[in-house]
């Protein structure tokens, strides 16, 4: 299938889940544009799409510092882990950062933003599966995380971010990212990727992070 029709059968899809779940809001799908070549990205761009997730700050600045000023409503994600030395550059190139999970991560990224005079948008990523491999606060420390270290570097998230394990069925994990929004107040929830977006949107998802059903599968 070309890029157009992929995006016409996952527009579709979110369009069916949304009326499954009486979306009040149609959630805003994020092009995951990691290790994705230039002609795919040049597709996504003409078809119209102008948020884009990126893992790596190297990869997204190699693939968007040169095309930010051709594309003023551009609007970039990182949704990889951020090295606390990479926040400058993180927080100079990306408009949302949805992967804070740590406390030396907000002294960075605090440092960064005071000294650029620029301030994206911070999602703290929950690690809803308590997988040891895998980044992101445990549900149970996220309350101190929120209203303590958060608080003391003088960041404010916006929402949450997860990635379920992969051998478990994503529904729970998806339900207690949104009951932790909830309880604190958020109103972004990104999750749900290109396998189970649509069990995401049922959830409340307001951002999906799609590569492969989109683009294609990764060279």
């Amino acid at each position: 299938m070309s890029f157009d029709e992929n995006l016409a059968d996952i527009k579709a899809r979110i369009n069916k889940a949304c009326e499954r779940a009486e979306c009040e809001t149609t959630p805003e799908l994020v092009a995951v544009s990691k290790r994705q070549p230039d002609d795919r990205i040049e597709a996504a761009l003409k078809a119209g799409l102008r948020v884009f997730g990126e893992n790596r700050v190297q990869e997204a600045q190699s693939h968007w510092a040169e095309r930010r000023a051709g594309y003023p409503d551009l609007k970039l994600r990182l949704i990889g882990p951020l090295q606390s030395n990479k926040s400058e550059e993180a927080v100079a190139l990306f408009d949302t950062i949805d992967v804070l999970d740590r406390a030396k991560l907000c002294r960075t990224l605090a440092e960064a933003i005071q000294k650029i005079g620029k301030s994206p948008e911070i999602l703290v990523q929950v690690n809803t599966g308590e997988e040891p491999q895998k980044a992101g606060v445990l549900p149970g420390d996220l309350d101190e995380f929120l209203t303590q270290t958060c608080r003391e570097y003088d960041l404010s998230p916006v929402g949450l971010m997860c990635i379920p394990p992969a051998e478990e069925a994503p529904g729970p994990h998806f339900a207690l990212l949104a009951k932790l929004a909830s309880r604190y107040g958020l109103p972004q929830l990104s999750m749900g990727m290109s396998g189970d977006f649509e069990t995401a949107i049922l959830y409340g998802a307001t951002h999906i992070r799609v590569g492969s059903a989109l683009f294609g599968e990764r060279d």
